[in-house]
């Protein structure tokens, strides 16, 4: 799949500019920070600009480390941050609306499906122990947070050394709590060619209802 995959065209839009429609059509949401890949900030402004997203900062070479540039750029007096994937286009503005309205009493909620396989855990060859499958839940993306509480725990991860899949992994290594609502099966993380072309049909889909 060609790179930046943001860039790539799903349903006639780049990926990128599907996300953020998605996130300004939440009207709880304010303001849009996109964190670009070094040397692709112009090309990202020009996608999100005439949508109304609200600034383009250059990101990492990790995800922590492009979610903390784009936090710079958020007002310190914000209370409560969103980080979403780009990579996760198909999410509906109803999932930013709902993890928004469940952060109520949390510091951070994240969006999870069911793991419908049985999951094994492996160590080289050798299978070492079945995982509960009902204790287990695929993580999704837009995540909730008190802002205060991101911050922290992006500056105590950085301080030490320590890097995470996903912003509520921070949030939990830092001993924050974190709760999980119902994602949405139809939020898959378009990552290959086939996850593309199974995006492009779930839109296909979606246009025929």
């Amino acid at each position: 799949m060609p790179s930046p995959k943001a860039f790539v065209p799903l349903g006639g839009r780049p990926i990128l500019a599907r996300a953020v429609a998605t996130a300004l059509a939440c009207p709880e949401i304010a303001l849009v920070v996109v964190a670009a890949p070094p040397g692709a900030e112009d090309l990202a402004h020009a996608i999100v600009e005439p949508l109304g997203a609200h600034a383009v900062v250059t990101g990492g070479p990790t995800r922590q480390a492009s979610i903390r540039a784009a936090l710079a750029a958020v007002p310190a007096d914000a209370a409560a941050v969103l980080c979403h994937d780009a990579a996760r286009a198909l999410a509906t503005p109803a999932l930013f609306g709902a993890v928004l309205e469940a952060l109520e009493g949390w510091d951070g909620v994240v969006p999870v499906v069911p793991v419908a396989e049985t999951v094994k855990r492996v160590r080289g060859e050798r299978v070492v122990g079945t995982e509960p499958r009902e204790e287990l839940a695929l993580a999704q993306t837009p995540q909730a947070f008190v802002a205060s509480a991101l911050r922290d725990a992006h500056e105590r991860a950085e301080a030490a050394g320590v890097e995470a899949t996903d912003d509520a992994a921070l949030l939990e290594w830092a001993g924050y709590r974190v709760r999980a609502i119902p994602g949405e099966p139809t939020n898959l993380k378009i990552t290959t060619a086939e996850d593309l072309a199974w995006a492009e049909a779930l839109l296909a889909e979606a246009s025929r209802a």
